[in-house]
């Protein structure tokens, strides 16, 4: 649980009133985009207030007005979850960088550089986002937000998004680890069982090809058979 000297105001009004918690700056933003952390772990206090800095309390007849309970894990859920999150400047720039990192690794991990068909490096990727005046939401997934920032970069930086459709043919010895492997790497599209091996077709992103090739050919000893059957631009 965080100290109270480091922790936010999550606030909510509802019905005309106010409701705040103390909460942890980071997991409070986990949480609130849906990651499964409990509650118990976001909140500083375990109290309702409607003016932390004060300490003043909310009565119980105002959260059973508004909340429908006075429950303080599932009001506070609920506060985190829709009300807003008063970060400090220092607070908003860490997760601004993080956000940042998250989405140059991620376009390092599924772009390519189109002449040499290699992956940019993360921190190439960051430098073009610097130089082309790239503004990031850190509370935005990075997803979301991976089209608008190649957008912006490729006049500085060459980037090829593609992904391709892949078969893969593996000796039924090796079907079950490999099988298990690929669907936590990739989407099958299809697959058939053969007396003696396993096909299947997935997807990946193009910058991803030598690693998923490594990790096929460690898990059967380089007995994998692969070939690209589709390339496409996303």
């Amino acid at each position: 649980m965080v100290s109270l000297e480091k922790a936010v105001i999550a606030r909510l009004s509802r019905k005309g009133l106010h409701f705040e918690v103390f909460a942890d700056p980071e997991k409070s933003m986990d949480f609130k985009r849906g990651k499964p952390i409990p509650i118990e772990d976001v909140l500083a206090a375990r109290e309702i207030f409607t003016d932390a800095r004060k300490g003043e309390r909310a009565p119980a007849n105002e959260l059973d007005d508004c909340f429908g309970t006075q429950d303080v894990m599932k009001i506070a859920g609920d506060i985190i979850r829709s009300g807003d999150i008063q970060l400090t400047t220092e607070q908003k720039h860490k997760m601004t960088e993080d956000r940042r990192r998250e989405i140059a690794d991620t376009i390092s991990r599924q772009g390519m550089d189109p002449k040499t068909k290699t992956p940019h490096p993360p921190q190439r990727i960051l430098n073009a986002m610097h130089d082309a005046h790239v503004n990031v939401d850190p509370f935005k997934p990075a997803k979301e937000q991976i089209e608008g920032v190649l957008s912006k970069i490729r006049g500085i930086l060459p980037i090829s998004m593609e992904r391709l459709e892949i078969a893969v043919k593996v000796p039924l010895r090796f079907a079950g680890k490999a099988s298990a492997a690929i669907r936590q790497m990739a989407p099958v599209l299809k697959e058939e069982w053969k007396p003696d091996s396993w096909i299947v077709l997935i997807e990946i992103p193009a910058g991803l090809q030598g690693d998923v090739y490594k990790r096929l050919n460690d898990l059967t000893a380089g007995e994998v058979e692969v070939k690209i059957v589709r390339e496409k631009q996303v």
